[in-house]
């Protein structure tokens, strides 16, 4: 399936596609640099060419899309991937992130939109944010949360959920002085009851999230929200017996705020000092499966 979702700044009206097709074919086109092209037939293709450089080429009947990247924002420098040593774990579900920041030029057009589409959406410069999961299926329920600042190079980026019977989540939060990663056993809650150093709270009706997460020597909380309306959007999820429609629910409108502690002394039970705060606009969250109560329904705008 290729998805394709048009998202104006009010957050309406909402431009969707869902192109289920018969094949997506991987084609490696460098074997030295891992170079490889995903191509849709009838529709288009992604292509990679060389590290950080990418482009996207597609044309349907109703809307066409086109972006180029020569560079990309990787998770760390000393570390490729959000699962860290978990990479190596034979897990029903992987989580990758390509780019957290990716300039780019595109060229967007969605002709039914006539003057809605705004002049400055057709054609530009941007950022994307590009993401990997490979996995037998969905998990029973995730969320994913992501905000990025260009202009001041900051920005967090969460996943996770239920699986394989634990709570679990990889979180990044990046700036140009401060770069945390937490990950289990720090972010897990066994048996989706106990958790010395992760508390979660996620509210689908009110649309809010909240997880406050530590280390031995850093804690994050973070709060996130998005006004119920406008701006939900459905989509489809893959699972071992297809596409399952609607079963994550998303927006783009909402407000991300992270608090960052630093521990005051070295011992465990040392107190903790807040050293940062920050607000983020216009960022991403989802709920997904068990936390989306209203999955399977008809719910695109």
């Amino acid at each position: 399936m290729v998805s394709f979702t048009y998202y104006p700044k009010s957050g309406s009206p909402i431009f969707q596609r869902e192109h289920f097709v018969d094949n997506i074919e991987h084609v490696v086109t460098n074997a030295e640099t891992k170079a490889f092209d995903l191509r849709v037939p009838g529709l288009g293709m992604m292509s990679t060419d060389g590290p950080g450089r990418t482009t996207y080429q597609f044309k349907a009947e109703d809307w066409s899309f086109e972006t180029k990247s020569e560079t990309h924002t990787a998770w760390s420098n000393g570390k490729s991937t959000p699962e860290g040593w978990l990479i190596n774990l034979p897990l029903p579900l992987h989580w990758h992130v390509h780019s957290l920041c990716s300039p780019c030029s595109f060229e967007l057009s969605i002709p039914s939109l006539g003057d809605a589409l705004p002049v400055s959406d057709r054609s530009g410069h941007a950022t994307f944010h590009q993401e990997k999961n490979w996995a037998n299926s969905f998990p029973e329920a995730h969320m994913w949360v992501q905000a990025w600042d260009a202009a001041e190079d900051k920005g967090v980026c969460l996943a996770g959920g239920k699986t394989m019977g634990q709570t679990a989540f990889l979180l990044g939060y990046r700036s140009p002085s401060l770069k945390l990663d937490f990950v289990p056993p720090f972010s897990v809650s066994f048996m989706n009851i106990f958790s010395p150093f992760m508390s979660v709270d996620i509210d689908y009706p009110s649309r809010s999230f909240g997880l406050s997460v530590s280390n031995y020597w850093y804690k994050l909380d973070l709060k996130a929200h998005a006004p119920k309306e406008p701006g939900w959007f459905g989509l489809a999820a893959p699972f071992a017996d297809g596409h399952r429609p609607n079963f994550c629910r998303e927006s783009f409108l909402a407000t991300i705020e992270v608090g960052i502690s630093e521990r005051a002394g070295w011992m465990p039970w040392s107190k903790w000092r807040q050293i940062r705060t920050d607000k983020f606009e216009g960022a991403s969250l989802e709920f997904a499966g068990g936390y989306y109560p209203e999955r399977g329904e008809s719910k695109n705008e």
